[in-house]
């Protein structure tokens, strides 16, 4: 039977950043979850913490769903906790918890972050659950700075015919400091390391200001402001997205002004992560994704000029959910082109898998004297 998984009750930036944390998870379970509309999958993850998690919970529960409560609380009203904030690793180490016979014996992790609620220790008498004690939330603020809150709008790419300065190339500095920009909680060894920069940013393993060199060319990466210095185009930051990296490849940046002053102005991190989004499938859907689903684009986002063709993809998804098949046949682009070009937009939440339409009210029989009659 397939194992899966729907998000629901939560803000733009953090089901985008559930969905790439899932993405990288799923991939080391050898794709056995498939991410679906949270009214079809059999386990939701629901924000809590948010104003729209408890009624999310509450419908959902009343389904007959596993409800997975995200949250900064120590407990929380749903079947099982998802501590927030969350990375890849222990999204995996949820799944793992959810499924354990589908998952390979040494992706099984300890200690679990989805501890069910039941099991999770008990609060002090004036701990009280967001859901307990709900304040309003304005969903269209923007989520403070951090890793696990991924912007959901690309800003527009600079010129490309602008030149890169030279100090974007100056090479790195061969001693390395990792500790200083790993979280506490994850400087212990972990069996499931990320193998790309894209993995690394969305693990939420690094903090900080920190330089990632390749091929001569130096990334600029401000991870607490979710920022970057570099080159104005994506496209000399392939080998960036796409190569293995490990944590000794991260270091520390001496005189970071100086260094970033000839780069131009920061650029989002989202814009980074969109790029390693449409690397990092190489033609193929992201692990998860039925590729025989309906994909819609939920706004129209901001295309790079170093990619023209996809100006045509996007126009065609904005006229509705279709097919990676009809998309490409629609726009008259290569399906590997189309199928990078979704994988990068749902990695940012721009683009979402089709969910099917609520099924119609059944009409209420009449009852009574007069409904007997009516309905001879």
């Amino acid at each position: 039977m397939a194992l899966t998984l729907g998000l629901t009750g939560m803000d733009p930036a953090t089901e985008a950043s559930l969905k790439v944390a899932f993405s990288i998870a799923n991939a080391q379970l050898a794709g056995a979850w498939k991410l679906l509309a949270d009214d079809t999958a059999d386990h939701v993850i629901v924000d809590m913490d948010s104003m729209y998690g408890p009624m999310s919970w509450l419908r959902l529960h009343a389904a007959g769903k596993t409800v997975i409560g995200l949250t900064s609380a120590p407990r929380t009203q749903a079947d099982i906790r998802l501590a927030q904030p969350f990375d890849s690793a222990s999204v995996q180490r949820l799944l793992v918890e959810l499924a354990p016979e589908a998952a390979p014996p040494s992706s099984i992790t300890q200690p679990t972050d989805a501890v069910p609620s039941g099991l999770s220790a008990a609060p002090e008498p004036q701990d009280q659950l967001p859901e307990e004690r709900p304040a309003r939330v304005d969903e269209e603020v923007a989520p403070p700075a951090g890793l696990n809150a991924v912007p959901v709008t690309i800003e527009e790419g600079l010129d490309p015919d602008e030149p890169a300065s030279a100090a974007s190339s100056a090479i790195m500095p061969a001693a390395t400091n990792l500790a200083a920009h790993l979280r506490p909680e994850t400087t212990t060894a972990a069996k499931s390391e990320p193998r790309t920069l894209t993995e690394w940013l969305a693990s939420g393993r690094i903090t900080g200001r920190t330089g990632f060199e390749r091929d001569g060319l130096t990334l600029f990466l401000d991870v607490d402001r979710r920022e970057y210095f570099g080159p104005p185009t994506l496209k000399p930051l392939s080998a960036h997205v796409t190569s293995d990296a490990v944590a000794a490849d991260f270091a520390d940046v001496a005189d970071w002004a100086k260094k970033v002053a000839g780069l131009g102005a920061a650029q989002p991190m989202s814009r980074l992560l969109w790029f390693g989004g449409l690397m990092s499938g190489g033609g193929k859907l992201l692990p998860g994704f039925d590729p025989q689903a309906r994909f819609l684009m939920l706004k129209w986002p901001q295309t790079e000029r170093e990619f023209p063709r996809h100006f045509r993809i996007a126009t065609v998804m904005m006229k509705g959910a279709a097919t990676l098949e009809e998309i490409a046949e629609a726009s008259g682009v290569a399906i590997e082109d189309v199928t990078d070009f979704v994988n990068a937009n749902l990695a940012t939440g721009f683009a979402e898998v089709e969910r099917p339409p609520e099924p119609e009210p059944e009409p209420r029989k009449p009852s009574g004297l007069f409904g007997r009659f009516r309905g001879r």
